[in-house]
């Protein structure tokens, strides 16, 4: 059995097919969300440190959600943002310790968009602290954890917990 169409039969078909495609272009690219494996969070994770190992505050900060929560417990306060832990978290240790080292031990612990790790941190203290606190010249090595939470391939949380006691104290601070 043969259907014949109208003109305007066939331009409204023709008009719902393509607001059917772009339903399903907008539904693909847009509201279906990528998909990141645990793989590609650790590999970020890695990513993250060698960056910092390569003393480039900008190449890390890369890593961070323009809206990123950077927790340190010894301090207690949050730096939100990406341009604040960029400046007052990155910059201010990479400029402190300008030989630091940042190193996973073991393997991380992922569960999905987290990643936890312990490390440890090393380095010598030549150069002045961002609050004024002048260089010690002196080495020192810490172990801690670091929790991050992605969000896609971007850090949107981190927190830094170790012993801040045994870091004032070989610095000389304490």
């Amino acid at each position: 059995m043969s259907h014949i169409y109208s003109n305007s039969q066939t331009k409204l078909v023709s008009w719902l097919n393509r607001i059917c495609f772009i339903t399903l272009t907008l539904t693909f690219f847009i509201i279906i969300p990528t998909t990141v494996s645990a793989d590609d969070h650790v590999a970020s994770m890695k990513d993250y440190l060698a960056a910092w190992n390569e003393h480039d505050a900008a190449k890390a900060a890369n890593f961070l959600a323009e809206d990123v929560v950077y927790f340190d417990a010894s301090v207690g306060k949050p730096v939100n943002g990406r341009v604040e832990a960029k400046k007052n978290v990155i910059e201010a240790f990479i400029n402190a310790v300008p030989d630091l080292k940042w190193e996973p031990l073991g393997e991380p612990v992922v569960s999905n968009n987290n990643v936890a790790f312990e490390w440890k941190f090393s380095g010598t203290n030549t150069g002045d602290w961002s609050d004024g606190t002048k260089a010690s010249n002196k080495t020192f090595s810490i172990n801690g954890m670091s929790i991050f939470r992605f969000n896609g391939s971007k850090i949107i949380y981190q927190g830094d917990y170790y012993d801040a006691l045994s870091f004032y104290t070989q610095l000389g601070l304490m």
